[in-house]
């Protein structure tokens, strides 16, 4: 018997953060996945267990509960200056599925999708699965979005997905720059998809929303990276009603509602003691500024991360394969699209224990 897969799996490679997180052997360091190395705080732990023994562990409202869904518009009043209504929002399994039922909604079969190149594994295989044509952005020297570059290939596109901070490249794009994209896409009828995971780990420049400057926007968070939650898969997307109406059919039919267990713990997140996330970002500054210190004096090039918990360092193939063969698992380039190839993505989202054990066993990869 032959047995026939669909031409749109078919086609779509697994990741290659995955592969090389599932394939680190033992006294492997990981520097490959994107995923904070914090316990989940204590209070949101302490809910979760409340909500267990209260037998809240039913199907929930395909939306959200509504309680996290009005946490969460209050979360955009205060910190981004955002007015959207609990009506307007819903509650997903992580940002992953947040992205893709916004593809199945809104992308039809041929549709240009736009997203910075570098730029998030997910974006162009999720595109292909809706049946779109993904397309990557150029970035600028210093690794941020080529405004003038995606304004030419805005023509006939039906989303742009923008990633600020930006996975891999750690780049916060500037308030002109996301003004003028989003202006522009406005004036093309080109919807904005704003990835704003990483919104609370920046180190100097300011965080802005893209809907802040339009209402052609769909904005994507989570509790992911801000509460170190990634196994607790809970995200979440916010726009115009016209979308919403038609997202949460894609929702109700793939996921019907995000893990009860999970809501009840991000509510304690987003109305409890807000102290973790500073202390995460203070000592994910620390990590950043060493390893870029120790990177650059051994001779790398590139521009220090504005934001996220990543470097994107140029680097040869040869030495990229030596370094994951002395222990320390990096994802090359080559996973973040077409123009990444040349460099590896290093996380720093690890114990600054292993960053320095990482740099010894790269300095003598180096020879140095």
């Amino acid at each position: 018997m032959k047995h026939r897969c669909a031409s749109r799996c078919s086609g779509i490679e697994i990741s290659g953060i995955r592969k090389l997180f599932e394939a680190a052997g033992p006294g492997s360091i990981n520097l490959g996945l994107g995923q904070p190395d914090f316990n989940t705080p204590a209070h949101i732990r302490e809910a979760a267990i409340k909500a267990i023994e209260e037998g809240k562990t039913g199907y929930t409202p395909n939306m959200g509960i509504p309680e996290l869904r009005e946490a969460i518009s209050k979360k955009f009043s205060k910190e981004n200056n955002l007015s959207y209504a609990p009506d307007q929002i819903i509650v997903t399994a992580g940002a992953s599925e947040a992205l893709h039922i916004i593809m199945h909604a809104l992308v039809e079969n041929g549709d240009r999708v736009l997203f910075q190149d570098p730029g998030f594994v997910s974006y162009a295989s999720l595109a292909l699965l809706a049946g779109g044509r993904p397309a990557g952005v150029p970035l600028d020297d210093n690794m941020h979005v080529n405004v003038e570059a995606a304004k030419e290939m805005m023509d006939n596109a039906r989303l742009f997905v923008l990633n600020s901070p930006a996975n891999p490249t750690g780049a916060v794009e500037s308030r002109e720059s996301i003004r003028a994209l989003v202006e522009y896409a406005d004036d093309k009828g080109v919807t904005i998809v704003s990835d704003e995971v990483y919104e609370h780990f920046i180190y100097g420049p300011e965080h802005w929303s893209a809907a802040h400057f339009g209402d052609d926007v769909i904005t994507v968070n989570a509790t992911s990276k801000t509460y170190a939650m990634t196994g607790w898969r809970l995200g979440y997307l916010a726009g115009p009603k016209e979308y919403i109406d038609q997202c949460i059919k894609v929702h109700q039919y793939c996921q019907a509602c995000a893990t009860s267990i999970s809501q009840y713990a991000a509510l304690a997140a987003y109305t409890g003691d807000q102290h973790c996330v500073e202390e995460m970002r203070r000592e994910y500054l620390a990590r950043r500024d060493y390893l870029y210190s120790e990177l650059s004096d051994l001779g790398f090039d590139f521009p220090i991360p504005e934001g996220a918990f990543y470097l994107f360092v140029p680097m040869k193939q040869d030495l990229i394969k030596d370094i994951i063969n002395s222990g320390v698992i990096i994802t090359p380039g080559s996973a973040f699209g077409e123009n990444a190839p040349g460099y590896a993505r290093f996380s720093y989202a690890t114990s600054m224990e292993n960053l320095k054990e990482a740099v010894r066993r790269i300095r003598n990869v180096k020879g140095v």
